[in-house]
């Protein structure tokens, strides 16, 4: 989607489908932008998934904010819980993070048992500079999804076996 220069601005699980065959879908692109994605102004979004640009009025670029999103929607997830009511620097969970207390957050958030690489890579994604967090290059090289023994195609067979014996 990106490397057609179109952004979706609202990537939040309700709009994320699967279909037969475990393939993702993304869903709603009421409030995508296609082309000009750099430079974008509007307030759109979902408030638990938005960047913190959109939030404080700020010009931003859409591929970063989704990548906020893909963030939010990888810790719920792993965690079963939204990481923080929505990023603010005013909002005791964001502002953990802000402040450089992340072993404060990951208690909280009940994340003590979370690897390093997750860890590292939710971080990266809930950067309060859309410049410092990972690109979807990056976040697709990144350890913690590429883990050794870890086939996602077996996962998807042994997924699509459990649904057919039902």
């Amino acid at each position: 989607m990106h490397n057609l220069r179109c952004v979706h601005r609202d990537l939040k699980l309700e709009n994320i489908l699967v279909d037969e065959n475990l393939n993702l879908k993304i869903a709603d692109f009421g409030f995508a932008c296609y082309k000009s994605i750099d430079q974008l102004k509007s307030y759109r979004g979902t408030m638990t998934y938005m960047a913190p640009e959109i939030k404080e009025g700020k010009t931003y670029d859409g591929t970063q904010v989704d990548l906020f999103s893909v963030g939010v929607i990888i810790f719920i997830i792993v965690q079963g819980i939204f990481p923080f009511k929505e990023a603010r620097k005013e909002e005791y969970f964001y502002n953990l993070l802000l402040t450089g207390q992340i072993e404060t957050y990951f208690e909280k958030v009940n994340g003590t048992g979370l690897s390093a690489d997750f860890k590292d890579m939710i971080l990266k994604l809930f950067s309060y500079n859309g410049s410092d967090r990972y690109t979807v290059d990056q976040l697709k090289a990144h350890p913690w999804l590429n883990k050794p023994g870890f086939n996602p195609e077996q996962v998807r067979e042994t997924l699509m076996a459990e649904l057919h014996a039902r």
